[in-house]
């Protein structure tokens, strides 16, 4: 294949680094990621659970503090604009010390404020806590996304990344049902309402489990005492052959043939780039309705008749199952036919009609349910997709800048979504009109990622 054919779509590398023992490599990169994919999910599902419980949280907080939608919705947006601030130079410090020093300092930090935020009692307490709990857990997914580079050839990041990912699903699975039971079965005891053990509960594990990496993580291949001298050094020519690069070890600085605007550049050439911010922008649509969507769930749920909280939190859980389904699937699918975009739409289009479906059911409860579930295969199948292809477009080189910029960037859809849905649902009572949002930002998110990513002639 012509060298020049490669684009950054990320559909085909240029070319295949052959292996001499597919066998031997499927059995090395099988025994990498049983080392490092257990822990690294099981730390992502508390980072997540101490994201979105606050969407549980709410339920009850609004019986006992004085707080509008409004309010909630401009905490849980305050949480992306600290992750914002502090996303770039996180991962860039990352690179600097290594990961497991970066991410169990991440841990214990974000675990104190997320415990902390059982304190709050007035709105100005619950922004600054949300604005600090984002700020001090910045860098976490970059930084897990970076490492997976220093581990996996570009060839196997898309499904490394989707069962990455995917830890998101599975705790969004066991959170309803979790936190409604702490919230219906807590409340009231020692005087502390439900919510504030739902923070008193979840927060401690993430400054555990940053210590228990430590210990356990090895900052790159050639530090890791598990491996063979014979198995590093077949990690090593992967990395060294992988087809992004050229040939070219370009985790020390060097570079291959150039395949697409974004592969050689410089941090400065990469802050440049139109195409860096377009892929943020589209990132900014697809997060910023993915989070709306999964904030703003529960009540929905809630608006559907079901009171219970406990109920509630089951109820969410249903469609959930299914977007873990999906997620590994399309992530799988994305690896073995080597295409990220197409894969990308049709999961676009998949929520899509999941939510104009869920329009339509008119609060009947079961159709809800299923339609829901739709929308989450297809919502829960995008960041694998879109940070596989990211991670095809950049080189090593600028890979812990770039993806710490275009997801900080993105991120900031997250800050906007439900602050803007919080002021519309207040002022006009329709939850609806989330959905409606949800919608218009899938469709921008779409059109701008295939738009950018569209194939150029061959030179």
């Amino acid at each position: 294949m012509n060298p020049s054919a490669t684009t950054v779509q990320g559909i085909r590398p240029r070319t295949q680094a052959a292996s001499p023992d597919i066998a031997a490599d499927n059995a090395l990169y099988s025994k990498v990621s049983w080392r490092l994919l257990p822990l690294l999910l099981l730390c992502y599902m508390v980072a997540y659970l101490d994201r979105i419980n606050i969407g549980y949280a709410q339920i009850q907080m609004k019986q006992t503090l004085d707080f509008g939608d409004a309010a909630y919705g401009f905490g849980a947006g305050l949480f992306f604009i600290g992750y914002f601030l502090f996303e770039v130079p996180s991962n860039l410090l990352l690179e600097k010390i290594g990961t497991r020093k970066t991410l169990m300092r991440i841990m214990v930090v974000w675990g104190v404020i997320a415990t902390a935020m059982a304190w709050v009692s007035t709105p100005m307490q619950f922004y600054v806590a949300r604005f600090l709990l984002g700020a001090f857990e910045a860098g976490f997914f970059p930084g897990v996304i970076l490492y997976f580079t220093y581990w996996y050839p570009s060839a196997r990041r898309g499904r490394v990344i989707s069962i990455f990912l995917s830890a998101v699903m599975g705790m969004a699975v066991v959170a309803g049902p979790l936190c409604g039971a702490i919230l219906k079965y807590m409340n009231g005891i020692d005087g502390l309402h439900g919510w504030q053990w739902l923070f008193l509960i979840q927060g401690p594990p993430a400054c555990i489990l940053g210590v228990i990496l430590y210990y356990y993580l090895q900052d790159r291949p050639a530090d890791a005492k598990w491996l063979t001298a014979e198995e590093k050094a077949r990690l090593q020519h992967n990395l060294a052959n992988d087809s992004q690069d050229g040939g070219k070890p370009g985790a020390h600085g060097h570079h291959g043939h150039q395949s697409g605007h974004g592969h050689n550049a410089t941090l400065s050439q990469l802050l440049r780039d139109p195409k860096v911010y377009a892929l943020s922008l589209a990132y900014f649509m697809m997060h910023g309705a993915t989070y709306l969507f999964v904030f703003w769930m529960p009540t929905v749920i809630q608006g559907l008749g079901v009171q219970d909280v406990l109920h509630v939190g089951i109820y969410s859980a249903i469609p959930f199952i299914a977007g873990l389904i999906g997620m590994i699937a399309f992530g799988a699918s994305s690896d073995r036919f080597r295409e990220r975009r197409w894969h990308f739409f049709i999961a676009t289009g998949l929520a899509i009609v999941g939510l104009v479906i869920t329009l339509q059911m008119h609060g009947h409860l079961e159709g809800s349910l299923i339609s829901l579930a739709f929308t989450l295969i297809g919502l829960a199948a995008l960041p694998p997709l879109f940070f596989a292809l990211v991670s095809d477009y950049l080189s090593p080189a600028v890979a812990a800048g770039g993806i710490a910029l275009i997801s900080s960037l993105g991120n900031l859809g997250s800050a906007a979504s439900p602050m803007l849905a919080g002021v519309m649902t207040q002022y006009t009572g329709n939850k609806q009109y989330s959905i409606y949002l949800v919608l218009i930002m899938l469709v921008l998110s779409v059109i701008v990622l295939m738009l950018t990513t569209m194939r150029k002639a061959k030179a």
